[in-house]
């Protein structure tokens, strides 16, 4: 009888337990990538679908940067979010998230790219001319955590050449892709980081300036943009929320609505996906640090021989990926 009163309090404790765990609202996070209002306008339909989907309300969650995301997420206040690939990275190691989906562009693209664009009027026509010219020009680099703003741009044209962007230019500031494109275009910026999803929807919500500004970089592409949730959440919750996001996008209507944001729906995904970012990561650091002349020759060796080792890992857990 002891043992069974046991059993019988044990089981009561876990239910209470998994009552008080019980998801009644869904917050997700938004990352900041031009005016809350534009986001507004573009998520809160969407978020309206997966409340019939999920069968609970689904309130889409605003910051004024990545940071402030990833540390929503991290306190708990989200359940799940939109990053980018750096974004993301920081939302795993740091906030306790995970990947478990990844969306797919209006045209079934696996990814986008970062720019760096000017003026249409603009003399600029190469990076070349613009850092020659750098010394007299304004720069706007991306948020902090952003991908195409500033992890990818930081190493492809900046990292590579051996400089900094604070230092290539007269100033230098970050900002959201559309605050970027609107200075370039009113002339507070000469040029500016952007991206191809960003230029798309700037096409949609003010097509005039959209097509005052001209690209002179594009980079490599860039993997679609993740979905990731809470791993502390029930394994149920998080298997029924890859149901919904996998499966959304497939009538006219859920088209039409996710069609606004510039994606046709999703496609289940995992931490691996971050695997070429964090690699992206590391190979900015060893650049920056092969261009480092106050660092003594014996220290710069040992923390280069230090990268060259995480790099390999990131590789063979790459090349153990499944091929697709």
């Amino acid at each position: 009888m002891t043992r069974l009163i046991a059993a019988l309090a044990l089981a009561f404790t876990a239910s209470a337990t998994f009552a008080a765990d019980e998801i009644k609202e869904i917050n997700f996070g938004i990352i900041s990538t031009e005016s809350s209002a534009n986001l507004k306008d573009a998520w809160e339909p969407f978020c309206a679908d997966l409340e019939k989907k999920f069968g609970m309300p689904v309130k889409p969650s605003f910051a004024s940067d990545y940071a402030g995301v990833i540390e929503a997420m991290r306190f708990k206040k989200i359940e799940m979010a939109w990053f980018g690939n750096k974004s993301a990275v920081d939302a795993v190691d740091r906030a306790g998230a995970e990947v478990f989906a990844q969306v797919v562009d209006a045209d079934g693209q696996a990814g986008y790219h970062s720019w760096i664009i000017v003026r249409n009027d603009s003399p600029i026509q190469t990076l070349d001319e613009l850092f020659a010219k750098g010394k007299d020009l304004n720069f706007g680099m991306g948020d902090p955590q952003s991908t195409s703003g500033t992890l990818v741009p930081g190493y492809y044209v900046f990292a590579k050449r051996g400089v900094k962007p604070e230092e290539a230019f007269k100033r230098t500031t970050s900002a959201k892709h559309e605050a970027n494109a609107l200075s370039v275009v009113a002339g507070k910026l000469d040029a500016a980081t952007f991206n191809s999803e960003a230029f798309f929807r700037l096409q949609k919500t003010n097509a005039e300036k959209a097509g005052m500004i001209r690209k002179i970089w594009e980079s490599p592409m860039i993997a679609s943009d993740p979905l990731c949730i809470r791993k502390d959440l029930p394994a149920e919750f998080k298997a029924k929320a890859k149901e919904i996001f996998v499966g959304y996008g497939k009538t006219d209507a859920e088209k039409a609505t996710i069609a606004v944001l510039k994606w046709s729906g999703f496609r289940p995904s995992t931490d691996a996906q971050l695997l070429p970012t964090r690699q992206l990561i590391l190979a900015k650091k060893k650049a920056e640090l092969e261009n480092d002349a106050t660092m003594s020759a014996d220290d710069k060796k040992a923390k280069i021989a230090e990268l060259d080792k995480q790099l390999a890992e990131l590789q063979k857990q790459l090349d153990a990926q499944p091929k697709t």
